[in-house]
């Protein structure tokens, strides 16, 4: 009888699991370790909310109604919770429990926007080609598209808008060419500036977490250390990699034998790498006031997605 009602509690326990499709893990990153930060610096404060506002507002942000401009990343969240899964993660949240975390159903992946497609239509590109014209007008030559005459009261500068829906409700871009930095698709109101304590990113593209958030996870590049050891030793000496290159009287000898630092790969992300605005950029919503006739070699489907960087490395050097 024991054993028949052990199996029963265990089938309850799974059953019930089953019911929380989310942790609290994927909250850490913009919410904090213990809920006391302001996600994107402008929500409230969870750990000072009581467990019934919390509840409510989860119900809010899955019917829509509560929550500002950053609230459609809340709503990817919450939208497959029910609520026993809500009130689960409520608890867990004011820890009254931990909330049990199983593996959230595979996020379909959305076609990648080509940001280029406009500026390499073949007529335009046919239009703006000035070799094969005789004549060119002052309007075609020039990038301003207004005569002499006239720029000085009607030619102003193209207005840069990088308005974007918020991080979890964006599409994502193709890459320019094999291994470019992705542009950043969503918005980053909020997410500025990345601090090393304070990298807001991560929430969302940490490998662990991105699947499920729909975002691209970090690749492994970003988790390697590239850079050379470099010691100042007893005698004065600088060895990088274990090679005298110099001596401490500015004397820094030929280094151009060390090709390449041995990469050094950890599970954590490498402290080198934390400002992710050093390479990533929000895509504005502008249109070239010429054509681009620019393709990338060896830019497959999958690349245009996916980074193949830690693998290229050491090309060429080797």
């Amino acid at each position: 009888m024991t054993k028949v009602l052990k199996v029963i509690a265990l089938g309850s326990l799974i059953a019930t699991s089953a019911l929380y499709s989310a942790g609290t893990a994927g909250c850490l990153g913009c919410h904090g370790a213990s809920f006391e930060k302001k996600a994107m610096g402008k929500s409230k404060v969870v750990k000072d909310m009581s467990k019934e506002d919390i509840i409510k507002s989860l119900n809010g942000y899955k019917d829509g109604s509560y929550g500002g401009a950053m609230k459609a990343m809340m709503i990817g969240q919450v939208k497959s919770l029910d609520a026993a899964a809500i009130n689960a993660l409520a608890d867990a949240i004011k820890g009254d429990s931990v909330a049990p975390v199983v593996e959230s159903a595979p996020v379909t992946e959305k076609k990648l926007i080509d940001i280029n497609s406009k500026m390499r239509d073949a007529k335009r590109l046919e239009k703006e080609d000035l070799g094969n014209k005789k004549e060119v007008s002052e309007l075609t030559l020039g990038l301003r598209q207004t005569d002499l005459y006239s720029e000085k009261d009607e030619t102003t500068g193209v207005k840069t808008d990088y308005s974007r829906p918020a991080p979890g409700s964006s599409t994502k871009f193709e890459r320019a060419y094999v291994n470019a930095p992705p542009m950043i698709p969503h918005s980053v109101d909020g997410l500025l500036p990345i601090m090393q304590n304070n990298n807001q990113c991560l929430g969302c593209h940490m490998p662990e977490v991105a699947k499920s958030m729909g975002a691209t996870p970090l690749p492994v590049s970003h988790f390697t250390n590239y850079r050379p050891e470099t010691v100042l030793n007893k005698d004065g000496e600088l060895l990088k990699e274990g090679k005298i290159v110099g001596i401490n009287k500015g004397d820094m000898g030929n280094v151009s034998d060390i090709v390449i630092a041995k990469a050094k790969k950890s599970d954590k992300l490498y402290q080198g790498r934390f400002n992710c605005s050093q390479c990533h950029a929000p895509q504005s919503k502008t249109d070239t006031v010429v054509g681009n006739t620019f393709e990338s070699d060896g830019l497959t489907d999958k690349l245009k997605g996916h980074s193949s960087l830690a693998d290229a490395m050491n090309e060429g050097v080797e």
